[in-house]
């Protein structure tokens, strides 16, 4: 079993604020169901060590700003949150057999597009994307050990709308009526959602979301260069279309 754990960085906006966020990142991270508890256990670790209670969120990497809102590593200073960052990103390459798989949305590009209508159109066919890799990565599995190979999403906590309507969506991907939906053969029915804070995979896709967001939005890859090395990637080794889609395809 093979479990995707789902988060974003930055928020799918309405057609009117498409400027002011001009991107969307989907970041998933895929992890064998035997490997969970090493990652849980290594995560535990870690917090220990840096005396974190609470999860671990890139946002809260950020410089603190006066006045703001105390969070789980407002106690850490730039340096030891530096060394935490990139703790968490050696976490992730420790284990060869985790994989990523990222879809960034150029927010502007998909609105020209005929079926993009709204936020909730934009998240759905990111998610498309990503949930598309992950059934094929499945099957590449599959070949390789010539055994069916099952896998679930986990999803982060968006919402009470948002999560029954995700549910929906996902449900209508692995029914598979509509011929341009691939066959979701390996994925196991139904969604799973949690709270970030109660997931530690939701919160490594987080952190994996948040340095794909920032090596597109900020032109900043060191923190994508860290866990390059665990995206999916095709036999010949290319990684965009594979481990890292673009979404609408193009050279942008």
């Amino acid at each position: 079993m093979q479990i995707l754990f789902v988060d974003e960085s930055g928020t799918p906006p309405p057609p009117a604020k498409q400027d002011e966020t001009p991107l969307f990142v989907l970041g998933g991270i895929v992890v064998p169901e035997d490997f969970w508890a090493k990652l849980a256990a290594d995560l535990g670790r870690l917090k220990d060590h840096f005396k974190v209670e609470g999860e671990v969120k890139w946002r809260y990497f950020a410089p603190e700003k006066q006045g703001s809102k105390q969070h789980s590593l407002s106690h850490l200073d730039p340096a030891q949150k530096e060394a935490l960052r990139t703790k968490l990103y050696e976490i992730i390459g420790t284990y060869k057999s985790i994989r990523l798989i990222c879809v960034a949305t150029n927010v502007p590009l998909a609105y020209k597009l005929a079926y993009i209508k709204n936020a909730d159109d934009l998240y759905w066919y990111s998610y498309k994307q990503l949930t598309e890799r992950f059934q094929y990565y499945l099957q590449d599995l599959e070949r390789t050990v010539g055994q069916k190979v099952n896998g679930i999403v986990v999803c982060d906590h968006r919402g009470p709308k948002d999560d029954a309507r995700l549910r929906e969506l996902h449900h209508q991907l692995l029914d598979g009526n509509k011929t341009n939906f691939s066959s979701y053969q390996n994925l196991i029915e139904g969604l799973f959602i949690a709270p970030s804070h109660l997931s530690v995979g939701v919160q490594f896709a987080d952190m994996v979301a948040g340095a794909v967001f920032r090596a597109y939005r900020a032109k900043d890859e060191r923190f994508f260069r860290k866990i390059e090395g665990s995206f999916r990637r095709s036999p010949a080794g290319k990684l965009e279309g594979y481990g890292l889609v673009k979404f609408p395809k193009g050279g942008w």
